[in-house]
């Protein structure tokens, strides 16, 4: 197994294995309280008095990093320390990013958006980085200055992001050292609008259609196994309205629904059409033509239509596929099908409530998203909705976004004229703003999950913005999960502490518990549980052919810096400590994740587990309200699943 990084983003033929030991996370500046405060950006002061801004325990690798600030603010200094070094490997100011190796244009570079009215809020820049830096055991990004405040007036702008992927194991990573050969993903990020993917001698299949009036066309009707490794299709003129009504539907091995349905639009990351973006994996060119460079393999059958839903015939549309058979492109592992997520048509925001752009169920990965926001009665359109992705059934997010510009890595809205980068980028109607159309792919931060997703979508600074939103997720899955709840621990329930042998050492506090998730609804529990700063331990079931054990907790996090060692069946949990670095004292409650690899688990039915507190000088305690205890399965070699 490779994770380099760099190959996880560059090899695009990889992207529909499932991988069940790997998962994507957010650490940035979220309002604590829910409304649209997200301006400031750490976890700690350390001891050098640096602002801690991530802070992960465990083998990993970092794939977007973003921050937001004025000119005129004082100049951070960002220091990236990987495997628990006292020194640090890599540093680097605002100004130098896109100018110093490998943060170098288009892996990394400046967004500078302008002092426009009403706003008036700019100049800003948007430093970004796409660069992977993967780390064998640790990792912290700290920050000079301390990154709070929005009043540019003082100096102020702490906004910011990083996404990273947690492993279940260190096999395959190297630590980033910032010598890495990123010439070919370089090349490839520098050639957007041509295949990134080497496949030799592909069959084409090509023609011109005219799709009438609510009629359907078929571009390709396939049997047998193989990989769709190209789509294209022209249409000159083709008006925005076309992108609305003229619909790609695709589906795999003779599936009950389509694999695929949804509108040109939307499907090639623009809904709006008012000029030509175009990402690394589909888009469209500056000459017109719509293209998409997503591996789609498939067993037994492939189906490719074009729908008319509009009044009147469609333009002429030149197509071209290109397959290859499945053996040269994918290796006897598992693979998921080439997914849209259900259309989410434009719908008028309920206030108060997210629109849920997707919910689906099954296991894969989130490889794109397209998130479209239309006014109401020629009003302006607030960009400053959150972005909150739920992945298998967590209450609380694991992907969030300051504003849906900071989703796309961008800031101030989509006041400027359209941008694009390999992997994110805009169209919109400028400035007033009355619509806008984002895309973000993810590459090597694909978004994984075992059992669904729901993906969120905020309207204006608490879904307080009159609106319409639409859109659709792109993803690799299958409808089988990848996981399934084996066992339930309910901490201050005596049954249940009974039934699982509970005991707990040095408790420090138990009893109840009201408060707060952070989601869009600011949903309210009461829960028994307990805190400790020596040691818990119960005994869970699983199942005997598991591939590993995923550990959720429901926790308190009034306080930050909780971590424990997990041991089980006696041998402690090598590759990390169960660490959460953060904090919310507002909206308290926590639903948090450890991953135990299968080399501890596999054949076994029951395990015993023990949490020790590693320091109780970070946190006053550990906190435990309840466990679930999830095994994964083992996934079938050289099968799609259905």
């Amino acid at each position: 197994m490779n994770r380099s990084g760099i190959d996880n983003m560059l090899a695009l033929d990889r992207l529909p294995f499932l991988d069940g030991s790997v998962t994507a996370h957010y650490e940035g500046s979220i309002d604590k309280q829910g409304g649209n405060a997200d301006w400031d950006w750490w976890l700690y002061q350390d001891d050098r008095g640096e602002w801690v801004l991530l802070d992960v325990d465990g083998p990993g690798c970092i794939y977007n990093f973003v921050q937001h600030r004025y000119p005129s603010s004082k100049v951070p200094v960002f220091r990236f320390y990987f495997d628990g070094e006292l020194e640090p490997r890599f540093t680097i100011t605002p100004a130098e990013f896109g100018k110093k190796f490998p943060f170098i244009k288009p892996l990394a570079d400046i967004f500078v958006g302008d002092d426009i009215p009403p706003q008036g809020r700019g100049p800003i820049w948007v430093v970004r980085s796409f660069v992977p830096m993967p780390f064998r055991k640790s990792c912290r990004i700290t920050s000079s200055v301390k990154l709070e405040g929005a009043d540019k007036t003082k100096g102020e702008g702490g906004w910011g992001h990083a996404i990273y992927h947690r492993y279940a194991t260190v096999e395959g990573v190297k630590t980033f050292t910032g010598q890495e050969d990123y010439s070919p993903l370089l090349r490839a990020w520098a050639a957007v609008g041509h295949d990134p993917k080497e496949v030799t001698g592909p069959e084409q299949v090509a023609g011109n259609v005219t799709v009438a009036s609510g009629a359907t066309v078929s571009l390709l009707d396939l049997t047998g196994a193989g990989c769709v490794t190209a789509l294209r299709l022209h249409a000159d003129p083709l008006s925005a309205v076309w992108l609305r009504d003229l619909w790609l539907r695709v589906t795999w091995d003779g599936h009950s629904r389509p694999d695929v349905e949804c509108p040109l639009g939307a499907f090639f990351g623009n809904e709006i059409g008012n000029n030509r973006i175009g990402f690394l994996t589909h888009g469209q060119t500056s000459n017109g033509t719509f293209y998409c460079y997503f591996p789609m393999p498939f067993g037994k059958s492939a189906r490719v239509e074009l729908m008319n839903r509009g009044q009147g015939n469609g333009p002429r549309i030149a197509y071209e596929l290109l397959l290859a058979p499945a053996a040269k492109v994918l290796a006897p592992l598992q693979y998921g099908y080439f997914k849209a997520s259900p259309y989410y048509p434009p719908t008028a925001v309920r206030r108060g409530r997210d629109s849920i752009i997707a919910e689906v169920a099954g296991r894969g990965h989130i490889v794109a998203c397209t998130l479209t926001g239309r006014s109401l009665n020629n009003q302006y359109v607030s960009c400053e909705g959150d972005v909150r992705l739920y992945i298998d059934g967590r209450a609380t997010p694991q992907i969030e976004s300051d504003g849906s510009e900071s989703h796309a890595c961008y800031g101030w809205g989509f006041v400027y004229p359209p941008q694009q980068n390999p992997v994110s980028g805009y169209d919109g109607s400028g400035h007033p703003l009355y619509e806008f159309s984002e895309t973000r792919i993810n590459l090597g931060d694909r978004y994984p999950f075992q059992t669904g997703f729901r993906f969120a979508f905020e309207a204006g600074g608490h879904n307080d913005t009159d609106m319409v939103h639409s859109g659709v997720v792109l993803y690799y899955g299958v409808e089988a999960p990848g996981m399934i709840l084996t066992d339930e621990v309910a901490i201050g329930d005596a049954d249940s502490e009974r039934a699982h042998d509970y005991r707990v050492e040095r408790q420090v506090w138990h009893g109840e518990l009201t408060a707060k998730y952070e989601d869009d609804v600011d949903t309210v529990r009461t829960a028994p549980g307990r805190a400790f700063n020596g040691s818990s331990e119960f005994v869970a079931t699983i199942r005997t052919d598991n591939d590993g054990v995923r550990l959720r907790r429901l926790a308190d996090q009034q306080h930050g810096r909780q971590r424990v060692r997990v041991v089980v069946d006696g041998v402690p949990v090598s590759e990390r400590t169960w660490y959460q670095p953060d904090q919310n004292p507002h909206r308290r409650w926590l639903e948090d994740e450890f991953e135990i690899p299968a080399e501890y688990t596999r054949g076994k039915s029951r395990i015993k587990l023990r949490l020790e507190v590693v320091s109780a000088s970070e946190s006053p305690a550990w906190t435990e309200f309840q466990y679930w205890v999830y095994s994964h399965l083992q996934a079938p070699t050289g099968k799609q699943g259905k």
